[in-house]
């Protein structure tokens, strides 16, 4: 006799670990979204219980990340299903769990196409695209006034990241500067001000800039340059909101081209912040 079909009241939904996250990592490496290869502990920095893991059977199907920056702020990511078991419902009781965690909190996410009708029917609403512009490095070297973060860059550069962003964001902020493999640069003016900072960091299929802040068109484009110097003809990729008309200019005119398209979506409002020094996004999965 054929076993029934896996059901939502046979879910096992629990906050995961790390560990568990390696899991998930490879999933969304399998649908194309070329995770960061030592993301996890960044993400898991700034809210450790905000990630959800759906079990059937103690083995990992499902899952979704809710990660809380703020008492007004969350973010929502990874949300995933083993692709064997999709249209079962499975992803839904993972998605309700894992949503009460936000609590009274607006949540925002970057969804895919085919998911984004979903997430209205959930209350998310558009703020605007963003689109993956993809090619390979070329060949750039590093400008003046551009350099290399330093741990007493790391008060300038909250204050800065903060302004571009519905929320601060320290403990991710500091975990994502000094993880292995990422390398952030940043941009003085002449009176030590500063006006943008990027990582770049290794991918599963390549290399990713997120964030790209700046004050300007011409601090963005010294720090894509310091960021890609030393990487020609390797694979890079950044996600231009398109609110940044300059931020696609700039990817077009180093020769990339768009591969992958998300919404930024959001279930109510978020503090104003300087979308215009927006050239890149830091992260589809946690914004």
């Amino acid at each position: 006799m054929t076993a029934p079909a896996p059901a939502p009241e046979d879910l096992v939904v629990s906050r995961a670990a790390l560990d568990d996250w390696r899991v998930v990592g490879a999933w969304s490496g399998e649908e194309g979204w070329n995770p960061g290869l030592r993301d996890g502990p960044a993400f898991f920095a700034q809210d450790p219980d905000g990630f959800f893991i759906g079990r059937l059977d103690g083995v990992p199907v499902s899952a979704v990340s809710v990660v809380n920056y703020s008492a007004d702020y969350a973010f929502l990511g990874f949300y995933l299903v083993r692709p064997d078991l999709r249209g079962r419902g499975l992803g839904l009781a993972t998605w309700k769990t894992a949503l009460a965690h936000a609590g009274t909190r607006t949540v925002g996410l970057d969804g895919v196409v085919a998911q984004q009708d979903n997430y209205r029917r959930s209350g998310f609403e558009p703020a605007h695209r963003t689109v993956r512009f993809s090619g390979p490095a070329p060949a750039a070297e590093v400008p003046a006034g551009v350099g290399p973060v330093r741990p007493n860059d790391f008060a300038d550069l909250l204050a800065y990241d903060s302004a571009c962003c519905p929320a601060d964001r320290p403990r991710f902020l500091e975990a994502w500067l000094t993880a292995p493999g990422h390398r952030a640069v940043l941009r003085r003016d002449h009176g030590d001000r500063l006006t943008g900072y990027g990582v770049v960091r290794p991918g599963r299929d390549a290399l990713r800039i997120g964030p790209l802040f700046a004050d300007s068109a011409a601090d963005a484009r010294a720090l894509f340059a310091g960021l890609v110097a030393g990487a020609a003809g390797q694979p890079v990729c950044v996600d231009v909101p398109e609110t940044s008309a300059e931020g696609a200019a700039l990817a077009e005119e180093a020769g990339f081209t768009p591969s992958f398209e998300t919404a930024r979506m959001y279930t109510g409002p978020v503090r104003p912040f300087a979308q215009e020094r927006v050239y890149g996004v830091t992260t589809l999965e946690l914004g």
